[in-house]
């Protein structure tokens, strides 16, 4: 049965790309994921890679056609020996064997598939997009002999923008680790060496005790009648969780990160008093600290952290930055916040925040003043017609700002959902490259860590930024009395290259109005 070959699904501000170079040619035999061409955008190169073991039949799209999201570039056919390919199935498989241990070649469970058992792999770094140089490997999820399955995470690289994720290519093992944590790695260098059907059932067997004893080890961890994912296991062994208190959404009851960080958040497993997985560390950490003394600890800056340090430096020595204030009595938006919450919640399975009313009354305003919405490029000034806006998002490793996407379309149920979803992906370091370039506005929330007032910095090459923080009751003057109002500064940081001031103060001032009256956001008034 013939499959047909597709190109990925480009993100929403990538409208085509074109075949950079196909790795294999009709009639040539592949085996599942195997990277089969290369499609090249104006962000990123993506790699397609063969949805099944077959031949490669028919190529639709030659190297340098121009294809569309989702076109079909060629067809894979069934079957990967056929004809001359059957002939040398033999030679084949007899070098397979001879490059299989004594070990292996006896092992009972290797007996189903003699024709792969033995076959090695090269685990190389993922390609980075054009605008990334290099990546550091962050961590390592298994070590050399630990039995791993197909597509489970070996290790992390930590780029400056995302982290990435390099999975094992079949059921086996590492035989060879060549890059150690914290070293930098190039696109597609060479990390480690892969062995197909090493660490097999019966290491798996031997195995099994040790896991449960050891919460450093890697792999799936069973603890109990609990499985723990590899990076689940990790977070319960720093938070001491207690696993029987965590619901496993994964196949099986399997325990993923995501329900670990869920747990945690919400207190619902509560630290076990009788298994301080952290405290070692602790100690050996507090040893050294004697009194009298003063210990200090070095750690390597991450990679995004440098990222953020020189985007920082940069707007400040290259804009003319200033900022102007305001406040907004938040009294109406919370009052139909309180009204409305439950059906929103019901109608939407979302809660209603803050955060939608404030991206709808910024878009509102950026098409008002199209100038806070341009950016700069070189001599040239950039008018955006259309508002996307990004949303800063604090995590462990850094601050990152992913973007929404024509804002002025969205509805507040859309941008509360994507908000959610882009913070969880973030704490997880899932976010895509793409997801995070390309805004004209950023808005950034301090008032949720205590800020009362401050002044954020510019995200170039974007002209402006409204910095949020938090709501405080404070004594006003209303219709001639003092009345206590919840009040909340805001904070715009604009280019006053680009931006005069009196444009600066009357778009703060648009916003200000429309979050005290949210009815002129239904009206457009």
């Amino acid at each position: 049965m013939a499959t047909e070959i597709k190109a990925p699904t480009f993100p929403e501000s990538v409208a085509e790309g074109s075949v950079a170079a196909w790795h294999k040619q009709p009639g040539d035999s592949v085996e599942r994921d195997e990277l089969i061409v290369e499609i090249e955008t104006d962000k990123v190169v993506l790699e397609v890679v063969a949805p099944e073991a077959g031949t490669l039949s028919e190529i639709k799209a030659q190297e340098g056609d121009t294809v569309q999201s989702e076109q079909i570039l060629g067809v894979l056919g069934a079957g990967a020996a056929k004809s001359g390919a059957a002939n040398k199935a033999k030679p084949k498989a007899e070098a397979v064997s001879e490059n299989k241990s004594e070990a292996t070649a006896n092992k009972p469970a290797a007996g189903n598939k003699p024709a792969v058992a033995g076959k090695t792999y090269e685990v190389k770094a993922p390609t980075f997009p054009e605008s990334i140089q290099e990546g550091t490997v962050a961590t390592w999820h298994k070590q050399v002999g630990e039995a791993v399955k197909r597509d489970e995470v070996l290790a992390d690289i930590e780029t400056d923008k995302v982290v990435l994720e390099v999975v094992a290519p079949a059921d086996g093992a590492l035989t060879e680790i060549k890059v150690e944590e914290g070293s930098q790695v190039e696109s597609e260098a060479i990390l480690a060496t892969f062995a197909e059907g090493a660490g097999g059932d019966a290491a798996a067997d031997e195995a099994q005790p040790a896991v449960e004893a050891k919460a450093e080890e890697g792999g799936d961890e069973k603890i109990g009648d609990r499985i723990l994912a590899p990076a689940a296991r990790k977070l319960v062994a720093e938070h001491n969780l207690d696993v029987n208190k965590i619901e496993g959404t994964g196949k099986g009851g399997r325990i993923l990160k995501e329900d670990v960080q869920r747990a945690f958040e919400s207190g619902s497993a509560k630290k076990s008093a009788n298994k301080p997985a952290a405290a070692p560390q602790a100690a050996v950490a507090a040893a050294p600290a004697i009194e009298g003394e003063r210990p200090e600890k070095r750690v390597p800056m991450s990679r995004l952290r440098q990222t953020i340090a020189k985007r920082l430096v940069q707007a400040q020595q290259t804009a003319a930055m200033l900022t102007t204030y305001n406040e907004v009595d938040m009294g109406a938006v919370m009052e139909m916040r309180a009204q409305y919450k439950e059906t929103f919640q019901k109608a939407h399975d979302i809660k209603l925040g803050f955060m939608g009313f404030f991206v709808k009354a910024a878009s509102e305003a950026l098409k008002r003043f199209p100038d806070v919405n341009a950016s700069i490029d070189g001599a040239d000034i950039v008018y955006h017609g259309y508002q996307d806006i990004g949303v800063a998002v604090s995590t462990d490793r850094g601050l990152v700002v992913p973007v929404l996407r024509d804002t002025d379309s969205m509805k507040i149920a859309d941008v509360e959902k994507s908000i959610v979803d882009f913070g969880k992906r973030a704490r997880d370091g899932k976010l895509g490259i793409d997801e995070m370039q390309g805004g004209t506005f950023t808005i950034t929330n301090g008032g949720i860590f205590g800020s009362l007032m401050s002044t954020p910095i510019l995200n170039p090459p974007q002209t402006a930024i409204l910095g949020m923080h938090k709501i405080q009751d404070r004594p006003m003057a209303v219709n001639g009395k003092v009345e206590i109002r919840p009040m909340m500064y805001l904070a715009l940081s604009y280019d006053h290259r680009m931006i005069d001031g009196k444009d600066a103060v009357q778009f703060l001032v648009t916003i200000k109005e429309l979050l005290e009256d949210p009815a002129r956001l239904l009206l457009d008034i």
